[in-house]
């Protein structure tokens, strides 16, 4: 089996290639990166150790893709995965997009004149803001819980959020880029007959993951716990009672390679959601309890003053998934948040490194 993944040297598409090559026998990985990412460079000096074959490209031009070696099956791993892309001054709203749908409109054409089947990495944010931001809420005394008794919106239980639900707009403009990558992947599978898996992730969190807050929650707090950087809880009173799940990227790769073993004819359920669930959330307040017993304790700065798309209580319900996959996460938050920590301590200059 031979399999591209864009954006291979980032996070998720450097642990996804490590799992694939220790778990299918004869796979051959290639990759390409535009290696524009802080932290990037170490990750593609360790796939070349690993045998993946390696581009230097841009997913955002497409005589970038012309050379690259024909494949059975692409990973889109390539994103700007920020919800608050292109209004944080580090990215405009063109880029974005251009990286998030250009990018995926790219990897389709790759797709089609390949006969390659495509796996794409979604995300959570597709889901409706305004709608998740009216869910009935209760304040218990370290998190936000869902309020049970009262009437619940389609697709979302005290188990977390499922694929029903709301896709209204607002989303984010990273939301809006990766739900029309969603349908534009859909309607190529149609037109071109190549198979498509569409995962929509929460939090990935793990070992060697870089970025700001809100690209990584658990691994920005632990590392800027460890390194004595500023820590602010951000709205809702600056409580940090917002909850979110995490999982490892090492359970993703288990999902993507029962999808990679079942091409198939196109399945009218492609659309999956993927996380840690209600046994694998926390809130901020939580986390930073964790890091006190862990590191120390010391003061979070507490503001109340909300940014655009912050939301309250975000638990992803992967049921679907588990039902029709056998799949669920191995990986329980006290490993994950213990193996962040590990290499917080290995490497204490991680966030320097990584441009943060």
């Amino acid at each position: 089996m031979k399999i591209l993944i864009t954006g291979i040297c980032g996070f998720v598409g450097y642990n996804l290639a490590k799992r694939l090559l220790s778990s299918i026998e004869g796979v051959k990985i290639c990759g390409i990166d535009s290696l524009i990412r802080s932290g990037t460079e170490v990750n593609r000096t360790k796939l070349l150790s690993l045998g993946c074959r390696l581009f230097h490209g841009d997913v955002r031009q497409p005589s970038d893709f012309e050379n690259l070696p024909e494949a059975d099956w692409v990973i889109d791993a390539a994103a700007n995965p920020s919800v608050l892309a292109g209004l944080d001054g580090r990215s405009s709203s063109r880029q974005v997009i251009e990286h998030n749908l250009l990018g995926t409109v790219n990897t389709l054409e790759f797709c089609r004149r390949n006969r390659a089947g495509l796996i794409l990495l979604s995300t959570s944010r597709v889901y409706s803001i305004s709608k998740l931001s009216q869910l009935p809420l209760q304040e218990a005394p370290s998190r936000f819980v869902l309020d049970s008794l009262a009437a619940l919106p389609n697709g979302v239980s005290t188990e977390g959020i499922r694929e029903g639900f709301s896709t209204e707009a607002p989303v984010s403009l990273y939301g809006a880029t990766k739900l029309s990558s969603e349908i534009l992947a859909l309607e190529y599978s149609h037109a071109f007959g190549f198979p498509v898996w569409i995962n929509r992730c929460g939090v990935l969190a793990g070992a060697g993951q870089f970025g700001t807050a809100e690209q990584g929650i658990f691994s920005y707090w632990i590392h800027a716990w460890h390194s004595q950087r500023p820590l602010r809880y951000i709205g809702f009173n600056g409580s940090g009672h917002q909850v979110r799940d995490a999982f490892h990227p090492a359970d993703l790769g288990d999902l993507l390679i029962r999808q990679l073993r079942k091409p198939g004819p196109a399945e009218n359920n492609r659309i999956w959601n993927l996380g840690g669930g209600a046994e694998n959330a926390m809130s901020l307040a939580e986390l930073s309890t964790w890091c006190a017993h862990r590191f120390g304790p010391r003061e979070v700065e507490r503001d109340p003053s909300l940014r655009p798309y912050d939301l309250p209580w975000v638990i992803i319900d992967s049921a679907a998934a588990r039902n029709h996959w056998s799949w669920k996460p191995t990986v329980d938050l006290e490993s994950i948040l213990e193996e962040i920590a590990l290499h917080a301590g290995e490497q204490p200059d991680w966030m320097t490194k990584c441009g943060v």
